[in-house]
C-alpha cells in the first residue's frame, strides 16, 4: 500500500484548490453546454457568492461546538476511563473505531476529536502494558469512525432538508421530516451493519507481525486547556464563577423542552443549540469556556473560507441552466431502479471536489432532486445516497482527516492504506442498501 500512499500525497492537493478548481471546471462547462457567455458566469458566480452565508455558519458551528463539546474536561476524563477497556492490539483497533463511529453519530466534529484523542489515549494505556500496539493503524481506527457520520444527529444534508426555507426545502417544496431520513428504520439498520463490517475488515487488515508495530514509546497526549484564571478583580471572579455558563445552559434547556414538546422538529440549529447546552452545563467557568475555545476555533478557518466558493459554483449552475443540464443527462442514464446506486457513486466522486458534506449538499441535492422527480424516485433516497456518496470517499479525501492526524501527529500516508480498505468494505454496505431501497 505504500506506492499508493505516496502517491495520493503527491497528487492530491489542498481542499482550498480542490474548491478552486471546481469553480473553474464548472465554468467552462456553463459555457461549453448553456448559452450563458462569460460575463454571465461570472455575474452568476459573484452572485451566488453569498447565497450559503447562514448555511455556512451552521455547518461551521457543528465543528466547531463539536471540538469544543470533546475537550471538556468530564468529556477527556470518560475518554481516558474508556480506553482503559481493551486489552490486547486487536480490541484495541475495533475498540477506537467504535467509539470514533458513535461519536461521529451524535455530531461528526465530535467524532472526528475523538477519534484521535481516544487514539492516543489507547495507545498511552497500550505503552504502560508494554503491549504492542499499532499507532497509525490505532488512528486509522479512529478516522474510519467517520465514515458513518452522515447517518446521524449531524448529518447536514438530510437536516438542511428538513430545515424549512432551506435551499433543499425550496425544490421540495417543503421540508423532509428527518423520520424519512436519518431515523428511518432503513437507514439506522444501515448504519449499524456498516459499523459491524467496516470493524470486521478492520481486524482483518491489522498488522500481526511484531516487526511491523509502529508502537508509542512516549505520552503523545495534549494536556488539558490552560486556563487563564487568575482572579484578581471582582469581575474576574465573575469570569471564575460556574453560574454564567450553568445559567445559559439551563436555558437552553428550558429552549429545547419547549421546542420539542411543541412539536418542533429537528434542524441544523437544534442539532447546534443542544451541543452548546452540553458545553455549557459541562464547562465550569467562563474562563475554561473561553479556553476550550481559543483551542477549538483554528478548526473553522477552512469551511469559512471554502463556502463562498461552493456557493458561488451554486449560482452558476443555477443561474446559467447548468443544473438543469446535469439533471437531464442525469435521468438518461437512470432507471428507477439504479438511481441511487449512480446517485451515491456520483456523490462520492464529486466528494473528491467538494470534500464537505455541506458544500456537496449544495452542489448537487438540486440536481439529483430535480432527477428523482422525473424518475419516480422517493426524495429520501435521493438524499441519503448523496449523504453516503460523501462519507464514503471521506475515507480517502485528506481534508477531514487534517484535524485528526494534526491531533495525532501522522501524514494521510500514514493511515490511506487501512482507510483505502474501510472504503471498500463500506462502499458495498451502502451499494447494497440503496439498490435494496430503490
Amino acid at each position: 500500500m505504500r506506492p499508493l500512499n505516496s502517491l495520493v500525497e503527491k497528487l492530491i492537493p489542498s481542499a482550498l484548490v480542490f474548491a478552486i478548481g471546481l469553480t473553474v471546471i464548472v465554468a467552462i462547462l456553463a459555457l461549453l453546454f448553456t448559452d450563458a457567455g462569460p460575463l454571465q458566469v461570472i455575474e452568476e458566480w459573484g452572485l451566488g457568492l453569498a447565497g450559503l452565508l447562514q448555511f455556512m455558519n451552521q455547518i461551521a458551528l457543528v465543528l466547531f461546538l463539536g471540538h469544543i463539546l470533546a475537550s471538556t474536561r468530564p468529556v477527556r476524563a470518560l475518554l481516558r476511563r474508556l480506553a482503559r477497556i481493551p486489552r490486547s492490539p486487536m480490541q484495541s483497533y475495533v475498540f477506537v473505531f467504535v467509539v470514533a463511529s458513535l461519536a461521529a453519530l451524535i455530531t461528526w466534529g465530535l467524532g472526528l476529536v475523538v477519534g484521535g484523542l481516544m487514539a492516543r489515549e489507547v495507545a498511552e494505556q497500550a505503552r504502560r502494558r508494554e503491549m504492542p500496539v499499532h499507532f497509525p493503524m490505532l488512528v486509522a481506527s479512529g478516522f474510519s469512525g467517520f465514515v458513518v457520520w452522515h447517518m446521524g444527529y449531524s448529518a447536514s444534508g438530510p437536516l438542511t432538508a428538513a430545515t424549512p426555507d432551506s435551499f433543499v426545502a425550496d425544490v421540495l417544496g417543503e421540508p423532509l421530516a428527518i423520520t424519512e431520513t436519518v431515523f428511518s428504520g432503513w437507514n439506522m439498520v444501515a448504519a449499524a451493519v456498516t459499523i459491524i463490517v467496516v470493524a470486521g475488515a478492520l481486524t482483518l487488515i491489522a498488522p500481526r507481525d511484531p516487526q511491523q508495530v509502529v508502537a508509542l514509546d512516549v505520552d503523545a497526549r495534549e494536556e488539558d486547556a490552560e486556563l487563564d484564571d487568575e482572579v484578581v478583580t471582582p469581575a474576574d471572579r465573575v469570569d471564575a464563577s460556574r453560574l454564567p455558563t450553568l445559567l445559559v445552559g439551563l436555558m437552553l434547556v428550558g429552549y429545547l423542552t419547549i421546542h420539542f414538546a411543541g412539536g418542533g422538529g429537528l434542524t441544523l440549529n437544534i442539532v447546534n443549540w443542544s451541543f452548546l447546552t452540553l458545553i455549557m452545563l459541562l464547562v465550569r467557568s467562563p474562563f475554561e469556556l473561553l479556553a476550550l475555545t481559543r483551542a477549538a476555533a483554528g478548526n473553522v478557518g477552512d469551511i469559512l473560507l471554502q463556502f463562498p466558493l461552493y456557493a458561488g459554483i451554486l449560482g452558476i449552475m443555477a443561474g446559467t441552466g447548468l443544473m438543469q443540464v446535469f439533471s437531464e443527462a442525469f435521468v438518461a442514464i437512470s432507471t428507477e431502479q439504479t438511481f441511487a446506486l449512480f446517485a451515491f457513486l456520483s456523490a462520492g466522486i464529486v466528494n473528491f471536489f467538494v470534500p464537505s458534506g455541506g458544500g456537496q449538499i449544495a452542489v448537487q441535492a438540486p440536481i439529483l432532486l430535480e432527477a428523482a422527480e422525473s424518475l419516480g424516485t422517493d426524495p429520501a433516497v435521493a438524499i441519503m445516497a448523496v449523504a453516503y456518496g460523501d462519507q464514503w470517499t471521506n475515507m480517502i479525501q485528506p481534508f477531514w482527516a487534517l484535524p485528526l492526524l494534526a491531533i495525532a501527529g501522522l501524514r494521510m500516508r500514514d493511515i490511506l492504506g487501512y482507510t483505502t480498505i474501510v472504503l471498500i468494505a463500506s462502499g458495498l454496505v451502502f451499494a447494497g442498501v440503496l439498490l435494496a431501497m430503490s
